[in-house]
């Protein structure tokens, strides 16, 4: 975790308040040389993906640290909205917080809450990596109270008839939208393109410009013209792709050319 100034860690806070548009990806895998590949193409900021993946507590320092020489920030997606989990992945430097199924006002405080230190919040205070092992700790803290970054993730129909109350919780940076959470909370599971679960994202977008709070989506697979459609719809903070689906994709789409040439 970068505590300068002018590192990409510091200013993403930054680049989300202004609703700048940033590209990021996500990481499943534990090897750092993962992480290392990712970060250094140029992402905007990666997400380390606990909730989803096989990542354990010492994967996430490491993918860290390999993202870090590439002043890449590194955003953890949490198994849930934990105050011992979110002070754990922060001390290993976490730029910042992916928190899932906030559903209303309350979850988005106590995600923030977690996040920082008294007066603004209540996470215990620990010498561990992001504070320098000790050495760098009141950098950290200046850092912390002006550079972390809380993302809320909006995927129950709940959190859409919260969607105001919950955008307009200080300390939230951006919302992402999670639609196929968000389609089995209406009881059609994997229907994303059902009118009735598109509404309800139109919704989320709609209150996301009216507060100007950055907003986004994850397109999984890697495909180029559903991210430009999804950017050129307003979002800007958004996903694209992820570690195991580009590793994937690119050897059946390449095998395959050779296949058909060969074969």
């Amino acid at each position: 975790m970068r505590t300068d100034e002018n590192s990409k860690s510091a200013s993403l806070k930054q680049r989300l308040a202004n609703n700048e548009l940033t590209i990021g990806s996500w990481v499943t895998l534990g090897h750092p040389s993962i992480a290392e590949i990712m970060a250094s193409a140029g992402f905007d900021w990666l997400v380390l993906d606990t909730e989803h993946s096989a990542l354990e507590l010492s994967d996430v320092q490491a993918l860290i640290q390999a993202m870090d020489a590439h002043d890449c920030p590194a955003i953890v997606r949490l198994t849930s909205n934990d105050a011992n989990q979110i002070k754990r992945v922060m001390d290993a430097g976490a730029t910042g917080i992916m928190v899932p199924m906030v559903n209303c006002a309350a979850d988005a405080e106590a995600a923030v809450r977690h996040t920082y230190y008294p007066p603004k919040g209540t996470r215990g205070v620990g010498l561990a990596r992001a504070q320098g092992y000790g050495a760098g700790f009141k950098a950290y803290l200046e850092w912390l109270e002006h550079h972390a970054v809380v993302v809320v993730m909006i995927e129950h129909k709940d959190a859409v008839e919260n969607i105001d109350e919950i955008l307009s919780v200080p300390g939230v940076d951006a919302f992402i939208i999670g639609p196929y959470d968000l389609s089995a909370s209406m009881g059609m599971p994997g229907e994303v393109t059902h009118p009735d679960v598109q509404k309800a994202i139109a919704r989320v977008c709609a209150a996301g410009k009216a507060l100007n709070k950055t907003g986004g989506l994850h397109v999984v697979e890697p495909d180029l013209d559903a991210l430009y459609d999804m950017i050129d719809s307003g979002y800007r903070f958004m996903g694209y792709a992820l570690d195991i689906r580009i590793l994937d994709s690119l050897c059946r789409r390449d095998l395959g050319e050779i296949r058909k040439r060969y074969d």
